[in-house]
């Protein structure tokens, strides 16, 4: 290697060292690969225990009734009138006939029959949402 003179200046690197950004974004990734399933979103309700077996499709409607009976369908509050009102057109564009129903195991059984009348009559299929059971105890 030759020595420079004085006047000589050291030619410029104008190429961007992108080794630390790949490390970077792989480990974003990992860490969104990790924690996007834990990541459910919806309403809060806490599902009874029951021995069931898992649904065969999935529904893209989810109409849940929290404890204190109040009625969501996906994530958006309505009342027992709006829910009567639109259920049949919001069933008809999901493009599916069944509809989950993810009730609190603390709520009024009169709440959840008045939700599932309002089922029955638009004429829906009704999956029942409920936690597994540990049929070890």
């Amino acid at each position: 290697m030759a020595r420079r003179g004085r006047g000589e200046r050291t030619p410029l690197n104008a190429e961007i060292n992108v080794v630390s950004l790949i490390d970077v974004m792989m480990l974003l990734m990992i860490i969104f690969m990790i924690t996007a399933p834990m990541m459910t979103g919806g309403v809060d309700v806490a599902l009874p225990k029951a021995v069931s077996r898992p649904l065969d499709t999935k529904s893209p409607l989810v109409v849940s009734i929290t404890r204190t009976g109040q009625i969501y369908v996906d994530d958006v509050s309505v009342s027992l009138a709006e829910f009567r009102g639109s259920l049949r057109s919001l069933a008809a564009k999901s493009g599916t006939d069944a509809v989950a129903l993810r009730a609190d195991q603390g709520v009024d059984y009169g709440k959840v029959v008045q939700v599932l009348a309002v089922m029955q009559a638009a004429g829906v299929k009704v999956n029942l949402l409920t936690e597994p059971e540990d049929v070890n105890k």
